[in-house]
């Protein structure tokens, strides 16, 4: 397939755009080759997913190189944090597609017994992904991966904000798959505009609220099922019995990840009153450890806002802030912000308007965890809630009393790499879940399937007209069921 070399190109690159033309072309070439059965057989399946591992394998470096001229994203974070994921997950799904397709006998009423009752588990059909420019492999070859398992064709749109991630990924699709059934699709706001407009038969998009507000309504016009991983201000709760200096260096590093540009970046902290001081002095420590020559020495491989615009907002976050800036708080540039503790935030701060994605780590004391899940609750339920604590009592009052798409205990962001549970949002961080088996499960339709005997006529006369009242009562047995006590 390939990119063309389309009059429309990115303001910040010479990446270029797919036309509409192309886009329309695209789409009918896959929908063709999705209603000719080509991608549902297994091994068909298990080839295209085991060549996505190989192509992560072989372009490793390349892939790395990519992302780090896109973000300034550190080597070690590109590799561990996305492609290694991506490869193991390609593998863990080629070795379950048996088990995940096999179709289900489900156990019904005996009178029903020989209807031959199956739940067959088939592809939707032609699938879009919209990944995102944070992590532009894990977020996007993630979903793209559980579309080729479920037996669907996929138009994978990349992000213009990851011009060289992009550029390469078009360019090493039609080498490694089947340029028929998947193709890479490249563009700005009028191209994903294009291709919002024609017909899907599920859509998956990893972003900001906002974007995903226009993805649903657009998906709406069609009755198109979606998917939406949102983000939202991801709280860390500090309990009392928490190991002081353990979470301050676990949130400081779920902080750091890809320059706090992370969707389960951990957004603001609550910690006990009496022990903000304690938990400062341990972040000052980690940060001191993780930065001896500050983060934006070359030895510290500290990345990129990704653009001057998201590089403004944030500046403007930290003069805007009634917070005390305990460390940070300066810029290089218009391309980087060095890490930022904020200390003393209230709920009413700038800090606090929306989802930060920067590095900067509000600090919020609370009287107590009761006043921690007040706050909590007064907020969007967010992609997820971190606690720091050995207290049963207190794990069980956060899964009782909270909401979010997931609650992580004792680490930050870690929980990604647990690819066997779902991942997904809650209200305004979003809505359905993705995550192999998961994302497999979104891209399938449970199709039920029965078989009536014919030799079942004599037992069905009663429900022909002319109907009577023998019939009736014959009929609406069930209306009589005795109904235990509760």
């Amino acid at each position: 397939m390939g990119t063309s070399s389309s009059s429309s190109m990115s303001p910040s690159s010479t990446l270029p755009y797919h036309t509409p033309a192309e886009i329309d072309e695209i789409h009918e070439r896959l929908l063709t080759t999705f209603r000719a059965g080509t991608t549902q057989p297994l091994p068909y399946r298990r080839h295209q997913l085991l060549q996505l591992a190989r192509l992560v394998q072989d372009n490793a470096t390349a892939l790395e190189d990519a992302v780090f001229k896109d973000l300034g994203k550190p080597r070690q974070e590109a590799a561990v944090a996305e492609l290694g994921n991506v490869l193991n997950c390609c593998l863990y799904d080629a070795d379950h597609l048996e088990e995940w397709t096999k179709p289900e006998k489900p156990q019904v009423a005996a009178w029903r017994s020989d209807w031959d009752t199956t739940v067959y588990r088939v592809p939707k059909g032609l699938v879009l992904v919209i990944g995102p420019w944070n992590y532009p492999y894990i977020l996007t070859l993630g979903p793209f991966m559980g579309a080729i398992a479920a037996g669907c064709t996929c138009v994978v749109k990349g992000s213009e904000l990851a011009p060289a991630t992009a550029q390469l990924l078009a360019d090493l699709f039609p080498k490694y798959l089947d340029p028929h059934a998947y193709a890479f699709v490249n563009g700005a706001v009028p191209e994903t505009t294009h291709l919002l407009e024609r017909r899907w038969d599920h859509i998956m998009f990893t972003g900001s609220s906002k974007t995903g507000r226009v993805i649903a309504a657009a998906a709406a016009k069609h009755v198109t099922p979606v998917t939406l991983e949102l983000g939202g201000k991801s709280p860390v709760v500090i309990a009392d019995d928490a190991d002081i200096e353990i979470a301050a260096k676990r949130v400081l590093y779920g902080k750091l990840q890809n320059s706090g540009q992370l969707c389960v970046s951990p957004d603001h902290v609550y910690v006990p009153r009496n022990k903000q001081d304690a938990f400062i002095a341990a972040l000052l420590k980690m940060y001191k450890t993780f930065w001896p020559n500050g983060p934006f020495h070359e030895g510290s491989r500290w990345g990129n806002i990704v653009n001057p615009a998201q590089h403004a907002r944030l500046r403007s976050l930290l003069n805007r802030t009634k917070g005390e800036v305990v460390i940070g708080g300066y810029f290089d540039g218009d391309k980087r912000i060095a890490p930022t503790i904020v200390k003393n935030v209230k709920l009413d701060d700038a800090l606090m308007e929306d989802e930060l994605f920067g590095p900067i780590l509000p600090i919020i004391a609370v009287d107590n965890l009761e006043e921690a899940i007040h706050l909590i609750g007064t907020q969007p339920a967010p992609l997820v809630i971190y606690a720091f604590t050995s207290d049963e009592v207190v794990k069980e009052k956060l899964l009782e009393l909270t909401r979010s798409g997931t609650l992580c205990m004792n680490d930050t962001v870690t929980h990604l790499a647990v690819y066997e549970m779902p991942f997904g949002g809650q209200g305004d961080s979003g809505h359905g879940t993705w995550n192999s088996k998961y994302t497999f499960d979104a891209f399938t339709h449970l199709r039920s399937y029965v078989d009536i005997p014919l030799a079942l006529e004599p037992k069905l006369s009663d429900r022909y007209p002319p109907y009577t009242d023998e019939k009736y009562h014959a009929m609406t047995a069930t209306l009589r069921t005795k109904i235990p006590d509760a």
